[in-house]
């Protein structure tokens, strides 16, 4: 019987030893700690690409509603400002009368437009800003 408890003693420190050495050789988790650097490097230089790539890109929005006649209600006129973020894109407006629409675009170039903007075009450059 104190055989069989010696013998488990030593089979168990031959077990652990073995899953020691294992431990020891085994490759850092995640690769070689000399190549991060380098990975980091290019990590941030294709999220520097992304973040130019996304500059002109259409991403900020403002709109308004409001009504453009006295007479009509339901606020159906509509002003919207499509922008990238220099300030560069489109407002359009549609304005609903009674018995007809009509609608516009203007571009906007620096948050500005050469075109002289209604204040609801005004503000919805204004709101798109960020």
């Amino acid at each position: 019987m104190v055989f069989l408890a010696v013998l488990s003693l030593v089979l168990a420190l031959a077990a652990l030893a073995v899953a020691a050495v294992g431990l020891l050789r085994s490759p850092a988790p995640g690769g070689d700690i000399d190549a991060l650097p380098e990975d980091v490097l290019g990590l941030r230089q294709e999220v520097a690409a992304l973040r130019a790539e996304a500059a002109g890109a259409i991403r900020h929005l403002g709109i308004v509603r409001y009504d453009a006649f006295g007479d009509v209600g339901g606020r159906l006129s509509w002003s919207l400002a499509l922008l990238d973020d220099g300030g560069n894109g489109v407002v359009m407006t549609a304005i609903h009368g009674r018995s007809e629409a009509r609608s516009y675009a203007k571009s906007i170039a620096g948050w500005s437009c050469d075109q002289p903007m209604s204040p609801e075009e005004q503000e919805a450059v204004g709101s798109a800003k960020p």
